[in-house]
């Protein structure tokens, strides 16, 4: 019985993510105004990978043991295969790797040879 009490008392409760808006703050950083606001956050991308989300994107955060993490935006696959990538910006610019070996840039093929 004193064992299932301790297990109990002193077992961890997993992280809940929350999801938010964005709200770019400048030199301030990534906020993400959820149920509670959360403010200079560390992003989380794969390595080579770095963007600055405009606000009013809706986000992931997740809590840590040592703070919280923004994990990106959300998005629809915004017309691509299965396993192909798309850069984009704000402004409108685009990269996509298509499943074919092409690349397109702002919509256009590019030709390399």
């Amino acid at each position: 019985m004193w064992l299932m009490n301790y297990i109990t008392n002193h077992s961890m409760t997993s992280p809940e993510a929350a999801k938010g808006e964005t709200n770019t703050g400048g030199a301030g950083g990534t906020a993400v105004a959820s149920s509670s606001e959360h403010k200079a956050l560390e992003m989380c991308f794969p390595y080579g990978i770095f963007s600055v989300a405009p606000s009013g994107e809706r986000a992931v955060v997740l809590p840590l043991e040592d703070g919280e993490v923004g994990l990106g935006v959300l998005k629809k696959a915004a017309g691509l295969q299965e396993g192909e990538i798309m850069l984009y910006s704000k402004g409108g610019a685009s990269i996509v790797l298509k499943n074919d070996g092409r690349v397109l840039i702002n919509g256009e093929e590019v030709v390399h040879g």
